[in-house]
């Protein structure tokens, strides 16, 4: 299938977090800057909770990069949990558990907790929610950045922002604006909730904090868009190859996705086929042109040449203060389920994994299409 290979590894609150990428050509200009940029956009957002308070995520470059730029060896990526520090004697790799230490035992509904329980066998739901944590989505966001550094090297940029959170819906339609994927960001992480309609921002923030008093949380929908994006990625000769599928994959794995639509997405089930497809004509040079986008830049599972727009819905946080039922593993008793450090609302920040995942999937795409080890040879075979 494609080109690249990653990993991450590691607990929310072990020593670190580590991430692995192969496949990336040689010659590409990579500094720690460029992770650390996209590690920042991650923590922020209205609604976080204090361990944002606690972390300033920063990467450490530990292979496949010399001299800041790639060796073609595989890239070894390493964030720091600062937080570690509080947690050295619960979460550490050798030795037993401290004196006073209370096993979790009591799962929250919404989460991995008894899932894990029932998969794994884990009597301490501690194991479970250390790596099911969304923490690891730091790891991804330090590999999309790679990723997305090699694109913008091929003129392909990826933007996102937040079209709405609980009922609150940003009412803008962001391809007509004619801005660039940087200048969509710029916008978007101005707002507290990466928002760009001014009234759903300010709705926006109001149900979260109206969440917040409640002791509650809330989810919301996020839009990716990548901008450049040549035709010809992915393929429809076999179901795995298709980059629609890849796409929702990627973006369905985020920790509290669940459910992903491209271009019109859902609501092309409630119009009819002349409303729901994108006409073709000739452009004056000879080549195509498309007056709308309501395939989302995807048609056969292959990019068309229009701008790839994938959305994703985040449920509402599993973790609240004022939790709902559940049932203590050790006891057999009907309890309050078990409390963690918790944001409110995560969607802002989930919008900025959903442009890592797309980069990773388009840089993977682009590398099957067009090949090449180094980005000479990349750029060459793409044309440019």
């Amino acid at each position: 299938m494609g080109r690249l290979r990653w990993l991450t590894a590691g607990e929310s609150h072990g020593p670190a977090l580590v991430a692995i990428l192969e496949g990336i050509p040689a010659g590409l200009p990579l500094s720690p800057e460029d992770i650390d940029r996209e590690l920042a956009r991650r923590q922020r957002g209205h609604g976080r909770g204090g361990r944002m308070a606690i972390e300033h995520d920063r990467a450490e470059i530990l292979a496949g990069v010399r001299w800041e730029r790639t060796t073609g060896a595989p890239i070894a990526v390493r964030i720091a949990n600062r937080d570690w520090g509080n947690w050295r004697g619960i979460m550490g790799p050798t030795g037993g558990p401290p004196a006073d230490y209370r096993p979790v035992t009591v799962p929250r509904p919404g989460h991995a907790d008894l899932a894990g329980h029932l998969k794994y066998g884990h009597r301490d739901l501690r194991d479970v929610i250390e790596r099911a944590s969304a923490r690891e989505t730091a790891a991804r966001v330090a590999l999309g950045a790679v990723a997305k550094r090699l694109l913008r090297e091929l003129g392909v940029a990826i933007a996102s922002h937040v079209v709405s959170i609980h009922t609150a819906e940003a009412e803008v339609d962001v391809l007509s604006l004619g801005l660039s994927a940087e200048e969509i960001n710029a916008r978007a992480d101005r707002s507290p909730v990466r928002c760009l309609d001014p009234d759903a921002e300010r709705e926006m923030v109001a149900r979260i904090d109206a969440a917040r008093a409640a002791g509650d949380t809330v989810g919301g929908i996020f839009e990716v868009i990548a901008l450049g994006v040549p035709p010809g990625l992915g393929s429809y000769v076999q179901w795995d190859r298709r980059l629609d599928g890849r796409l929702a994959w990627a973006l369905m794995s985020i920790p509290g996705i669940k459910g992903v639509e491209i271009g019109l997405g859902f609501r092309a089930a409630r119009v009819r086929g002349s409303e729901a497809h994108d006409e073709i004509f000739r452009d004056e040079g000879g080549g195509f042109r498309r007056g709308t986008d309501r395939a989302g830049g995807l048609e056969g599972g292959v990019t068309n040449g229009k701008p790839v727009v994938i959305r994703a819905a985040m449920k509402p946080i599993p973790t609240l203060a004022k939790p709902l039922r559940s049932v203590d593993l050790e006891t057999g008793e009907e309890v309050p389920a078990h409390r963690e450090r918790s944001d409110v609302c995560a969607v802002p920040a989930a919008s900025v994994v959903g442009e890592a995942m797309v980069a990773l999937v388009l840089a993977d795409a682009v590398l099957e299409r067009f090949g090449g080890d180094t980005l000479e040879a990349l750029k060459s075979g793409m044309g440019s």
